[in-house]
């Protein structure tokens, strides 16, 4: 069988979703190892899944942690060009050590997530065939469609057009420290130059965990483009213990692992909880403290955890509270529960515009009082969603990792573009 190996960026969600994938191949006899920094090993929770560590002593000890407090608070342009700067250092130092590791490792063809374009250009130096992997909403550029990182909302006017063809012109010039670091990639391995991002997506096979309803109305992606909806471990989870009112209805928050500090938006959130007379359940992903809990309990919280278990939650829950991370949006439209979203960063305002724009929630700032919360939630509470369950249906059959492993053994096999259209049946 095959080794693969896995290039991601080191963010818990990106590990967790391309995590799936992996193990759906490691029970078909595949060898799968991720490929990062020695302080990424954290993410992985699979014992059958190697880890090779690359680049010791090209980056600083504290370099992943300074790259989690960055990507923690990513508003500000100072912040902001910090965080691409530690992107831009450590796609440099997978440059430089990729190639290397994946000979002496003996690998066969990678799993490139879309956001580490280090992966692809690791590759096409090594000469073995690549797949592309959309953990976070696809980055595919397409006229009259704007980046996943914008809060636009969706439309063909002229006004529109200019305004994601500026934003787009922005967004290429703040990635200009990614971008000198590809290129002299390139030149010291005898490539053709690219920087960015989308300029490294596999021809072979190109898998997303969004699906079309998802996204707003596409025309230009390519044939081997294949939405194959979450990418998750099929496991049950037990119900959580806590002492529910089957009586009243129940708002499950959380904010992810990267923004699960935010008390003053959980703040916010138990306030509006409050008023409405709902339970409450938030999980903050280990960001707050013992004093901040017992006050977010005061506030209105009937339930405040580091973690519990999400896609019960989401099941459980009438409405979910989220900042816009893929995962747990498509977890909860995978169980037909309304969505308030409050959107931080990264393509967390693109998930935000789809969710309204498709009607599967309400959008709000995170700056949002509490009583624009609390509005949101009484109409989230209040009106049925029909769109939730269309897509509910649709994200049920679109294959998940089951499917994304026979795109990966189809790709490999042929070393040809593997058409969406002809992909290979969902293995039973």
């Amino acid at each position: 069988m095959s080794h693969f190996a896995v290039v991601a960026p080191p963010y818990p969600s990106h590990f967790q979703a391309l995590q799936a994938l992996a193990g759906e191949l490691v029970e078909r006899g595949h060898r799968v190892s991720f490929f990062h920094q020695p302080a990424a090993q954290r993410w992985l929770s699979d014992a059958r899944i190697g880890f090779v560590a690359v680049g010791h002593g090209r980056l600083a000890d504290d370099h992943l942690e300074q790259t989690l407090r960055l990507a923690a608070i990513p508003s500000g342009p100072m912040h902001l060009r910090r965080l691409i700067d530690q992107l831009a250092s450590t796609g440099a130092m997978l440059c430089a050590c990729l190639p290397e590791a994946l000979a002496a490792q003996q690998v066969d063809a990678m799993l490139c997530d879309q956001m580490e374009p280090a992966g692809a250009l690791a590759a096409e130096v090594a000469g073995i065939p690549w797949i592309s992997i959309a953990c976070a909403l696809p980055i595919n550029r397409e006229p009259g469609i704007p980046l996943p990182v914008m809060p636009f909302d969706y439309g063909q006017s002229r006004f529109k057009r200019r305004l994601y063809r500026g934003s787009t012109e922005v967004f290429d010039w703040l990635m200009q420290p990614l971008g000198r670091v590809l290129r002299q990639a390139c030149r010291e391995h005898g490539l053709v130059e690219r920087e960015g991002l989308h300029d490294w997506l596999s021809p072979l096979a190109q898998i997303s965990q969004t699906v079309p309803s998802f996204d707003f109305p596409r025309q230009a992606l390519p044939a081997h483009f294949h939405a194959v909806g979450p990418l998750r471990v099929a496991a049950q989870q037990d119900a959580a213990d806590w002492p529910l009112d089957p009586a009243r209805p129940l708002v499950f928050a959380s904010l992810g692992t990267l923004q699960g500090h935010r008390f003053e938006l959980f703040s916010k959130i138990s306030q509006a909880c409050k008023t409405l007379d709902v339970q409450l359940l938030i999980a903050h992903c280990g960001g707050l403290d013992h004093a901040q809990q017992a006050q977010l309990r005061q506030q209105g919280a009937t339930f405040v955890t580091d973690f519990a278990p999400q896609q019960w939650a989401v099941r459980r829950a009438d409405v979910v509270i989220s900042h816009g991370g893929l995962n747990t949006v498509l977890d909860a439209i995978a169980a037909a529960t309304p969505l308030l979203v409050m959107p931080i960063a990264f393509d967390q305002p693109g998930v935000a515009a789809r969710v309204a724009y498709h009607r599967l929630g309400v959008a709000l700032s995170r700056r949002a009082s509490v009583s624009a919360i609390r509005s949101a939630l009484a109409h989230l509470l209040r009106e049925p969603l029909p769109r939730l369950t269309a897509l509910q249906r649709e994200l049920a059959t679109a294959g998940g990792a089951a499917k994304g492993a026979d795109i990966v053994e189809a790709a490999l096999r042929s070393q040809q573009p593997i058409l969406a259209e002809s992909s290979p049946c969902i293995t039973t």
